[in-house]
């Protein structure tokens, strides 16, 4: 599926915390079930705290299901856990963004390769038949691209550059380092992941802490509403999503390279 550049958002702070991007705290302080519960009634005050699942309460049961948190305590739970939603959350925003997009036929000009137009593949069909119709090169660029942020995002070194630290060791969940600080990319490199006009760097303290609130509740919207569409796609009803003549798709959005070698 053709990657659709909706904004990426804010990197995530607690209200009245509010460090640039070039200089974050060295010492921030990590989060608690306590902490969660208050920013549960911000998000929400109707549905407020709603952990089913008690992920983060009981780290030591958790950590032993999935195979390598049986050494953390409860607050590294829960920063993994934050940056998980918050970085899901921005995805299914431009991914949504994308699918309707894509959905509606709009394209490119011009051509991704020698005899492929971005035309022919907009007229694959939805978003997941022009996934398919997408030559192994071009997926893998992709997938490469995804790889090397997520290397850059988990990189002691590059947030270390900032002052910053692993949203498992006291950093903020969300935030992203800059590719400009020191020499941690080797090439300068004209504009940030994060924010790049820096739109975000004149809001005030006020209206940044609403800001990354709304982002949070934005990202869980847009992770149903993903969900959903590709769901109608595939036959199912969907309230709101399977009226709206999303082509059906026949291929299997689970197996993303099916057929590729």
């Amino acid at each position: 599926m053709a990657l659709s550049l909706a904004h990426l958002s804010m990197g995530f702070v607690q209200p009245g915390v509010l460090p640039t991007m070039a200089t974050q705290p060295s010492s921030v302080k990590m989060e608690t079930i306590a902490d969660l519960k208050v920013l549960a009634k911000d998000l929400n005050p109707v549905v407020g705290y709603w952990n089913p699942l008690g992920l983060g309460d009981d780290h030591l049961s958790l950590g032993l299901g999935l195979g390598f948190w049986g050494n953390e305590d409860a607050s590294q739970v829960i920063g993994f856990l934050r940056e998980a939603e918050i970085k899901h959350g921005r995805i299914a925003m431009a991914g949504f963004v994308g699918f309707c997009v894509q959905s509606a036929g709009l394209h490119w000009p011009g051509s991704l390769a020698t005899g492929l137009t971005y035309e022919a593949i907009s007229a694959a069909g939805g978003p997941g038949a022009q996934w398919d119709a997408m030559p192994l090169e071009g997926k893998m660029q992709i997938v490469g691209f995804v790889g090397l942020m997520e290397l850059f995002r988990e990189s002691t070194y590059a947030l270390e550059s900032v002052g910053a630290k692993h949203y498992m060791r006291g950093g903020k969940p969300g935030y992203f380092p800059s590719f400009k600080a020191g020499d941690v990319v080797p090439h300068p490199v004209p504009l940030d992941l994060f924010d790049p006009f820096g739109l975000t760097k004149n809001l005030t303290p006020e209206r940044k802490a609403q800001a990354l609130l709304a982002e949070v509740n934005n990202g869980r919207l847009a992770m149903i509403g993903l969900m959903g569409a590709l769901a109608a796609t595939k036959g199912c009803i969907v309230p709101g999503l399977d009226t709206l003549g999303l082509a059906s798709y026949s291929g299997e959005y689970m197996a993303p390279f099916e057929g590729a070698w």
